[in-house]
């Protein structure tokens, strides 16, 4: 069943005054400083707060935060007296999550709600401490949320909303078996939240199972990147990506632009710092390795706009939110296309606009193909008629503005011998970051040889230094063309020597072969440079097939634009004579009837995303988004060895055996054995934390025990300052009635055995 978002939807206003939310609640979004809600929130909140399952997809950046919050702390109201949380929130990493809680504190500023956080990393006595203070709103990370869950046996009938936010990474990284088994223990009433940017077959299916008559709401599905993003491919050497670098930042970048720079190691973003900076280019860096205190100041000096520039990997820009962020230069290509979006997914957002600049290597240039078979779109070279840099160009890099960087960076480094050594620790750290590199796909390798074979103009973006440029590019490209009429062999001889003789019968047997095989590749070519034809899977289609989605959500609501774009090909489709139809000649030998493909339509997308395989075996794999950045942390991924008390020896890890030092649950899942164990029994007995309802089904072992009180939403605590996490349970120094009667008897006992021995001694001294 399809209806439109009109008929769901009814409350269609511009403001968040018309969607019935309570007078706290309004006030705090107003005070957060949104007046128009976005497309996303449009859609969604009305539908939320009706009760019914959810599944929203849209793209990163589109509100979706906002669009779960704001409905759900507008069902709570206010403070229950009921034991156990209300609401549940997953997020797939800790920073997300730390985000979300304080967002959902600004959004709950006029309410006495209380939330908390669950993360991996974090003290467990105090997440004990945490869940006994009885909040309404947890948001966790999976995977210490279900540590938690078994430890302290509990129940979880008291969720009335759980939000899975960013699924598709969710089951990315792994936490699939965590999260069958706390959809297992929560209760069926409850109301489920399913938000993600992409929707894979394995959502579809998870939506399916553990949804009831879910809603889907998509937005903006038909293109993976954001329209106000201008993306730029810039074909050069790998030598000289740190001259086109310092290029881009000194006269194509403005000044006052935030711009983050991936990077492919720790120590490249260290080379590129220090360069960076003696060009006078203030920047910072981030990367895994690096200390807390120190990244957490140099991100909080970047957001703050100090510097303009920061270098990071992949590894830990994980979580980092730039709100307002400007330009992202991707120095080294990512080897997936899901990466690649991920990437440039930090600009353009909340209808701000922005452009990813992509420095492509000759190595590289097959990834370029295969993300633009993920994306759907085909590819774009810059001719001598570019004028107007267009989004998706792809051009190269006039080699005046390399020679004027590369100049700089010779004398630099001749004058430095510190940028000589990190030179040679980035080289040898790059030949152990191509050993963890997936390799492209072969056909996109073939693909694009014949590509890089053709004439690429120099990038619009480059125009006004390239004045000159197309002068001296036309003669090279002369010179190279240039193919002399005769060999060193005939010049100069006559007929009767030997060797013009075998030159001539040579030329008399190969050069019919010679004339075919060009004129083959010059036709290539020509197919090559014209529009690209559609290949299989290079459409722009959702993640999963339409059937699939319409028999699993009951309402899908969509965006306007893709109505339209679907009714006006329905009438095409329907308007089409059937003389026209016999008229056409086929296009190819297909018979559209039965003809089977060997790839399906989504197989490009699919293998994009890559989420039907377990977490161990994509560690196994060593897949680049959760490789180390760090040439120590690779050798030890490598390398590490534990003793096996059973075969008295060390082995190596990473065992690919699902069921090794796991247990089985109630719901049949398979966990890690390290979930149950007594940290909580000890807690109890340390902190002397007597449960009052320890049979209560509904608290599964949580009584409203007398501890410290956690965040409250928004609200200071008595004296005026807001409380860092949550308090120490602190020696009670009121002491009882037989406390002190104990006290003053041990005492005394003590005075006598003292005076005892002071009279011994002084009789022993009179004798």
């Amino acid at each position: 069943m399809r209806q439109d978002a009109a008929t769901v939807g009814k409350k269609k206003s511009g403001g968040f005054q018309s969607m019935g939310l309570s007078p706290p609640i309004l006030k705090g979004v107003l005070k957060r400083g949104y007046q128009i809600p976005t497309p996303i929130q449009r859609k969604t909140i009305p539908v939320i707060l009706e009760g019914r399952d959810v599944v929203a997809m849209a793209r990163t950046g589109s509100g979706k935060t906002a669009a779960f919050l704001v409905p759900i702390l507008d069902k709570l109201k206010a403070r229950s007296l009921q034991a156990g949380a209300r609401a549940l929130v997953l997020s797939p990493t800790r920073e997300l999550a730390l985000q979300t809680h304080k967002f959902a504190k600004e959004l709950g500023k006029f309410t006495d709600l209380k939330s908390t956080v669950i993360l991996g990393g974090d003290n467990m006595e105090d997440q004990f401490e945490a869940i006994h203070e009885n909040p309404d709103v947890l948001i966790a990370t999976p995977g210490r949320f279900l540590h938690i869950v078994m430890e302290m046996d509990l129940k979880l009938s008291s969720i009335k909303y759980v939000v899975f936010d960013e699924a598709d990474r969710l089951f990315e990284m792994g936490f699939q078996e965590q999260l069958n088994e706390i959809l297992h223990r929560l209760p069926e009433n409850r109301q489920t939240l399913l938000f993600s940017a992409t929707l894979p077959r394995m959502l579809v299916d998870f939506a399916r199972a553990g949804l009831n008559e879910p809603v889907l709401v998509r937005l903006d599905v038909e293109s993976q990147l954001s329209d106000l993003l201008k993306t730029v491919y810039l074909m050069c050497r790998t030598n000289d990506k740190a001259a086109i670098l310092l290029h881009l930042l000194k006269h194509v970048v403005k000044p006052d632009e935030l711009t983050l720079v991936f990077v492919a190691t720790r120590h490249h973003a260290e080379y590129l710092r220090d360069i960076l900076e003696r060009a006078d280019v203030p920047c910072t860096q981030v990367y895994s390795s690096l200390d807390q205190a120190a990244r957490k100041i140099n991100v909080s000096k970047f957001r703050a706009r100090q510097v303009p520039v920061m270098l990071v990997t992949d590894v830990a820009a994980r979580g980092i939110d730039i709100p307002l962020l400007d330009n992202v230069i991707n120095h080294s290509f990512p080897p997936k296309a899901k990466l690649f979006v991920h990437r440039v997914g930090r600009v353009a957002r909340a209808g701000q606009s922005g452009t990813a600049y992509s420095l492509v290597a000759p190595d590289e240039a097959p990834y370029l193909l295969d993300l633009h078979l993920f994306l759907g779109r085909p590819m774009q070279f810059a001719s001598a008629a570019s004028q107007v840099p267009e989004s998706g160009l792809c051009g190269k890099v006039p080699q005046m503005v390399i020679d004027e960087e590369a100049e700089m960076l010779r004398v630099l480094h001749e004058q430095n011998s510190d940028l000589q050594n990190m030179e040679r620790v980035c080289s040898n750290a790059m030949i152990q970051y191509l050993k963890s590199r997936p390799p492209p796909s072969s056909e996109s390798a073939k693909r694009m040889k014949q590509f890089l074979k053709e004439d690429i103009a120099p990038h619009p973006v480059f125009r006004a230094k390239s004045a000159d440029e197309d002068v001296r590019a036309s003669l090279l490209q002369g010179m190279k063309r240039f193919k002399p009429p005769s060999t060193i062999f005939e010049i100069g001889n006559t007929g009767k020597s030997d060797a013009f003789s075998v030159m001539k019968k040579k030329r008399q047997k190969h050069d019919k072969l010679i004339e075919r095989i060009s004129s083959q590749a010059a036709s290539k070519s020509q197919e090559n440079t014209g529009p690209a034809p559609k290949t299989e899977g290079s459409q722009e289609a959702v993640m999963a097939e339409e059937e699939d989605i319409e028999s699993a959500f009951a309402t899908v609501i969509g965006s306007r634009k893709s109505q339209k774009r679907k009714k006006r090909g329905e009438n095409s489709g329907s308007e089409a004579s059937p003389e026209k139809k016999k008229k056409a000649k086929p296009d190819s030998f297909k018979d559209e009837e039965f003809y089977i493909p060997h790839f399906s339509s989504d197989f490009h997308s699919e293998k994009g995303l890559e989420l039907e395989k377990t977490f161990e075996q994509q560690a196994s794999q060593a897949v680049l988004d959760l490789t180390a950045d760090d040439e120590k942390m690779l050798q030890k991924q490598k390398s590490t060895m534990k003793w096996d008390r059973k075969k008295k020896r060390f082995v190596r890890e990473g065992n690919d055996d699902p069921k090794k030092k796991k247990i089985r649950t109630e719901s049949g899942a398979w966990i890690p054995a390290s979930y149950k164990s007594d940290v909580y029994k000890q807690w109890k007995r340390k902190s002397q934390v007597d449960a009052r309802d320890d049979d209560d089904e509904d608290s599964g072992g949580l009584g409203k025990q007398k501890v410290a009180a956690c965040d409250r939403l928004g609200k200071k605590h008595r004296g005026g300052a807001k409380q860092k996490g949550p308090r120490k349970q602190f020696k009670r120094e009121l002491k009882t009635k037989d406390e002190i009667l104990k006290a003053r008897q041990r005492k005394a006992r003590l005075n006598f055995h003292v005076k005892k021995k002071h009279g011994e001694r002084s009789k022993r001294r009179k004798k």
